[in-house]
């Protein structure tokens, strides 16, 4: 029989091996590696966003390398991304952070870049097969995010009436994947009586989404709901709804900024959208990218590390795309007219 020294010593042991098990990485600041940023394009706040928080990471992680922010246009960001790619592989940055619109027109830009020993890390939207990409830093879980799309339709039309989407570009991997979901969504017997009618692309142009919106108000009389799954398409399909004086027949819902959509959320134009902090998405993106091009994380699925002020996150196979790995930050908010102001502010 072991004796209760023995039985005591065993059991610290376990409980050891199990702390060791479940430690979280505490990056160490100041190795010095240069990053880039790489977004869509250039000229959308949340972006500019991303970039505010990834300064704050580079900061905190008392970086000496250089981080920079470039992207391409919006009339060439698919030609523009995958040439900023194979460019910062050549000028030997440490790490990519690739917010996608090249869907997997990318991918042979990115596993060029990795094979020269630059990490690539997707945010916001990702390489949808996956290759040339180390993890992709999710903003929400996608399935998720096509049932909140569905919900808020659901609400705003009391269960009954068409609806239509105006997306970003055909190549945005994460709109794709949450209209899809959203798809799947609808499927279910609590979204009988709604009809997704169309699938638009405004392009993440202003003016091109406006008109967009007001073509599918003319093509369909007994449209009831413009979802926007972009920023820039919400704002300008709720504009396009105000100026023609239409608002009281067709609502506006989607992905948009409190700051952009107030006016539109309080006037009745806009009555409910979701959004998450994409400055805590460039933060989080960031301290992933840092670890991984220094070495201090392996990017193995149950790793698991502390991002600053964020806390503790873990690398897992995303459900998504199997053979990928993502980090799932979290979570989306949903603003109506009782939060927006307060969050606007």
């Amino acid at each position: 029989m072991k004796s209760l020294k023995t039985l005591g010593l065993t059991a610290a042991l376990m409980m050891s091996a199990a702390g060791l098990a479940n430690a979280q990485t505490a990056l160490e600041g100041g190795e010095e590696v240069n990053m880039v940023l790489l977004p869509k394009f250039l000229g959308i706040l949340v972006f500019d966003q991303a970039n505010e928080g990834a300064q704050e990471a580079h900061a905190e992680l008392a970086n000496p390398g250089e981080l920079l922010f470039v992207g391409p246009t919006p009339e060439n960001s698919v030609a523009g991304q995958i040439e900023i790619m194979t460019t910062s592989a050549t000028q030997g940055q440490g790490a990519v952070m690739l917010s996608n619109n090249a869907g997997d027109q990318i991918a042979p830009a990115a596993v060029a870049a990795q094979e020269n020993g630059t990490r690539v890390v997707t945010w916001d939207s990702p390489i949808p097969s996956g290759e040339g990409e180390d993890i992709f830093v999710a903003q929400v879980d996608f399935g998720d995010m096509g049932v909140v799309m569905a919900d808020m339709a659901y609400s705003i039309l009391g269960g009954e009436g068409q609806m239509a989407v105006l997306s970003a570009t055909p190549d945005a991997a994460n709109q794709n994947a949450w209209i899809a979901s959203m798809q799947v969504a609808l499927e279910d017997d609590k979204y009988a009586n709604i009809e997704l009618v169309d699938i638009v692309y405004g392009d993440d142009q202003a003016e091109v989404s406006y008109n967009r919106a007001l073509s599918l108000v003319d093509q369909y009389p007994d449209l009831g709901v413009i979802m926007s799954p972009t920023t820039v398409g919400i704002q300008a399909a709720a504009k396009a709804m105000q100026d023609e004086g239409l608002c009281d027949q067709v609502k506006v819902s989607g992905l948009g900024l409190p700051s952009e959509m107030v006016s539109y959320t309080m006037n009745g134009c806009a009555p409910e959208f979701a959004l998450w902090d994409f400055r805590d998405l460039g933060y989080l993106t960031y301290f992933t990218s840092y670890g991984l091009a220094t070495g201090q994380l392996s990017g193995e699925i149950g790793e698991t590390f502390t991002a600053g002020r964020m806390g503790d996150y873990t690398i897992e196979e995303d459900p998504g795309r199997p053979g990928s790995k993502r980090i799932l930050m979290g979570p989306f908010t949903i603003y109506t007219s009782e939060n927006v102001e307060a969050a606007a502010g």
